[in-house]
């Protein structure tokens, strides 16, 4: 089990790493672009990672390459939303082959998945922190050599309880 709490912390068995939250911190999400943290516990569905930019990765999860024609959908309006797409999209998304580090390693939470409600929320990851722990707009933030090690001890059935 993953703890992840408002003080900006994630502990699992004996670790203890700094963390970045959304930027209206930890609560129920109402809405798509709310900035809030989902209350609550997850899953983690599947792990996508850049293979060029990251060679050594353990893990007990299938792992899956991005690549640059990869995006997630936030588009409420479309039937894709909150859902991995193929771009070009006329609907709005997050490109996962960035030119930054942030999504080289992406953990991605069942929130708002099975079923998917429109507006409620969207693309919430666990992935590589921005700068030096700014805030997102509702993933979980880690330094990469930490969110390494978080991926190497998981199992499949790890939950993640954000309180």
């Amino acid at each position: 089990m993953i703890i992840i709490n408002k003080s900006g912390y994630l502990k699992y068995e004996d670790f203890k790493f700094k963390c970045a939250l959304g930027k209206a911190g930890i609560g129920k999400k109402k809405i798509e672009g709310d900035n809030i943290t989902p209350k609550g516990t997850f899953g983690i569905v599947k792990i996508y990672y850049r293979s060029d930019r990251v060679k050594k990765i353990s893990s007990k999860f299938k792992l899956i390459k991005i690549t640059k024609n990869m995006g997630w959908c936030d588009d409420p309006k479309s039937e894709n939303y909150n859902k991995l797409i193929k771009l070009p999209s006329k609907f709005s998304y997050e490109k996962l082959y960035r030119k930054d580090n942030l999504y080289d390693l992406i953990l991605v939470l069942n929130y708002n998945i099975n079923p998917t409600i429109k507006n409620k929320g969207s693309a919430i990851f666990i992935h590589i922190k921005n700068g030096n722990f700014k805030k997102t707009k509702g993933c979980i933030t880690l330094k990469k050599n930490n969110l390494l090690k978080i991926i190497s001890l998981i199992e499949k059935n790890t939950k993640i309880i954000i309180s």
